[in-house]
């Protein structure tokens, strides 16, 4: 039977009552959880794989693939509205998102994040269903010298996004690269820079410095201003939703984010929050009006929403393909079909072609649902930012201490979580930008686990890393573009002087 052929059929399958319900389910839970900040996906999969025990096998997979990717559509939600991003991907779509909300065009940036994934979702699964055994076996290909050169490149170009001071930026992915390293040593297995502090050996969860820095310290901010009484604007349900210019200039970005978090999701890693970044980074590069990154660009929004949801998509090859968990949510994905006595791998499409084709449907089905959700509470969630200082900002810190201990059920996480909001308000008053901290926090594991890896198997050769042809290559753009911008900081200082 041909694709065409087998995607009715998975139609046929995903179309039933009983799986609709459940898709609706999954996608439903996966959205309140992406707006709710330190749930997420990965922990709501968890707690209902007990439940998929009673379940047919399809049912049970199709439920949770909607929550794990219904939870990158809920994220951005109160990125835009209150800078607090609900999963740890949505945090690059504060730096405009949450200053197109202070601008008043709030349901702009919701409506676009809306599309954005909607169209990467689509652009997935069409990636999913075509492409799954090819691009799995490329990124396979990749050994940790290529791992740990892809970091490097990653730290150098991601570390300056919001185009400030050079010197800054890379002291902020030094001290996240310093972070990532307390905890258990991921050779070795031995503990590291914990003080004394068991609760240290797990590592300093992520999400809670991100809610942290961003979300905690800009309400600390804004509580310590005087809020005068607001006059608030009348704004019609129309008004609410992005403009020509606004659609005109969210396609490209659409389109670029939709690839490259694509691509990203193949890779093993936290492929998502590095998918956002390296859209963010694309966009501000190509754009005509790079100064208007970090004071409200409709890319900036467009594009990041759209990779994280085609990262979303892409961890499902390696999965489906091999076998291979290249993501925590597809680990747990991978949990809920061994429950169903089903072993992905590359036998995985020919012996359970049914169940494949779907679960293909089902997301085509489930992303058309998400729309249909997200946009008619547009104009509810818009109407937020009207709510005033003095109550939302109760709520919103409720929250936040709410999501953060229910990562881990501890209340050290929140003296981390009070510790790292007076950190970000001292960074912010400092001229200090948070994002390169998040960028060295997640890829310092990543770096330092390939770094050792790829020393074992030269044993202890590092020149192994630049005479391997794919290292080798991206080692020597990352040090290329490390001396190009060290050399523009230089000569923008000399200009300066100079004027």
């Amino acid at each position: 039977m041909d694709v065409f052929g087998n995607l009715i059929a998975g139609f046929a399958t995903a179309l039933s009552v009983n799986n609709l319900l459940y898709c609706f389910i999954g996608v439903l839970l996966g959205t309140v959880v992406g707006v709710l900040p330190g749930l997420g996906g990965v922990t709501t999969m968890v707690l209902l794989l007990p439940l998929t025990y009673s379940m047919d096998s399809a049912t049970a997979i199709i439920m949770l693939a909607g929550v794990y990717y219904g939870s990158m559509y809920g994220g951005s939600t109160t990125a835009i509205l209150m800078n607090m991003p609900g999963e740890s991907p949505a945090m690059v779509t504060t730096f405009d998102g949450y200053k197109l909300a202070k601008k008043g065009r709030a349901g702009a940036a919701l409506a676009i994040a809306a599309y954005g994934s909607f169209f990467a979702g689509t652009v997935g699964v069409i990636g999913i269903m075509l492409f799954s055994p090819v691009l799995a076996k490329a990124a396979l290909s990749f050994g940790p010298p290529e791992f740990f050169s892809i970091a490097v490149l990653g730290f150098i170009l991601l570390s300056n996004l919001t185009g400030k001071s050079f010197l800054r930026s890379m002291l902020m992915v030094l001290a996240g690269v310093m972070l990532g390293t307390i905890g258990i040593d991921p050779i070795e297995g031995y503990q590291r820079f914990i003080f004394g502090q068991v609760e240290l050996s797990r590592g300093i969860e992520m999400s809670v410095i991100t809610i942290a820095v961003f979300g905690l310290a800009e309400i600390l901010s804004n509580s310590a201003e005087r809020h005068s009484k607001a006059d608030i604007m009348k704004v019609s349900v129309k008004e609410m939703y992005p403009n020509k210019t606004e659609l005109k200039r969210s396609i490209l970005p659409m389109i670029r984010g939709s690839l490259i978090g694509f691509f990203i999701g193949l890779i093993p890693g936290p492929a998502a929050i590095m998918s956002t970044l390296a859209s963010y980074a694309v966009e501000k590069k190509v754009s005509k009006h790079p100064e208007e990154f970090g004071t409200g660009a409709i890319e900036g929004v467009a594009g990041p929403e759209s990779a994280n949801n085609a990262a979303s998509s892409g961890a499902f090859v390696p999965l489906l393909a091999l076998g291979l968990p290249f993501a925590p949510a597809a680990a747990i994905l991978l949990s809920g079909l061994t429950i169903q006595g089903i072993t992905p791998g590359p036998l995985f499409i020919s012996q359970h072609q049914g169940l494949f084709w779907a679960l293909i449907a089902s997301m085509y089905i489930g992303n058309v649902m998400l729309l249909i959700l997200n946009l008619p509470l547009v104009p509810v969630f818009a109407s937020l930012v009207k709510i005033p200082a003095r109550i939302l900002l109760p709520i919103v810190t409720v929250v936040a201490f709410c999501g953060a201990y229910s990562m881990n059920n501890s209340i050290f996480d929140l003296y981390l979580l009070i510790i790292f909001a007076v950190i970000g308000v001292v960074m912010k008053l400092a001229g200090y930008d948070p994002a390169p901290l998040i960028v060295g926090l997640v890829l310092g594991p990543e770096m330092e686990g390939a770094l050792r890896r790829g020393l074992v198997m030269s044993k202890g050769d590092f020149l192994s890393f630049f005479t391997r042809p794919i290292s080798g290559t991206i080692l020597a753009l990352a040090i290329l573009y490390l001396a190009y911008s060290v050399f523009s900081s230089l000569r923008g200082k000399r200009r300066n002087k100079e004027e």
